[in-house]
């Protein structure tokens, strides 16, 4: 009877184990935002200006110049591979982004709020066992719809369907390339260098060689 107890509980025990946050993975996720902050601020002259010059081409097409700014989400979760820490990476990465200056100052933490929050679902979808290039592209997406769910109350719901229409099917491809694949390979090169050895994603590519 206690043998039969302990093989119950067994798969519970694991489980929490592999959510449980290591002092590693905090400190894993402070640098993670802090480096894609610093991208997030290198980005913000360069796509602001992409935005700008394809919003005016035609409105809602600036979508497309977005996905940089979502890298945060699925790189902090392809990485750490624990609940939180898309969402956890993203915030870091927004705030280092506003305290260093940017045109739009604390509504950055805003967007990064809900940006990694769309990541975040993504992988908790998936119960954070699946960290595959379409996983990583489909949290890239999520992103970017979290990005459009908070601008369109914050502003774009007085503008037209097609605008929103438009700017969401941006956010999205966007997302899935430039915050998903980009995401996914900077992942893939840091596992192949030997930085993420403490990590799953570090392991899974030391196998694949």
């Amino acid at each position: 009877m206690h043998t039969s107890t302990s093989a119950r509980t067994t798969p519970v025990v694991a489980t929490s184990d592999r959510f449980r946050w290591r002092v590693v993975d905090i400190v894993v996720a402070a640098v993670l935002g802090v480096a894609i902050g610093l991208v997030f601020w290198g980005w913000n002259t360069i796509g602001g200006l992409w935005f700008a010059a394809m919003d005016g081409l035609t409105p809602g097409l600036g979508g497309i110049a977005v996905g940089i700014w979502l890298l945060g989400g699925v790189v902090g979760g392809l990485i750490i591979r624990k609940p939180g820490a898309a969402l956890l990476v993203e915030v870091i990465a927004a705030v280092v982004s506003a305290l260093i200056g940017n045109a739009w100052g604390i509504s950055t933490i805003y967007s990064g709020l809900a940006q990694g929050l769309g990541a975040e679902l993504i992988f908790l979808a998936f119960l954070y066992l699946r960290f595959s290039l379409p996983v990583a592209m489909l949290a890239g997406a999520g992103a970017g719809v979290g990005a459009w769910v908070l601008e369109f109350f914050t502003g774009n719901i007085v503008k037209t369907a097609e605008f929103n229409l438009l700017y969401l099917g941006t956010l999205i491809v966007s997302g899935a390339v430039l915050g998903g694949v980009v995401g996914w390979l900077l992942v893939r090169a840091l596992a192949a260098s030997g930085a993420l050895s403490r990590f799953a994603a570090g392991r899974e590519r030391r196998r694949e060689v």
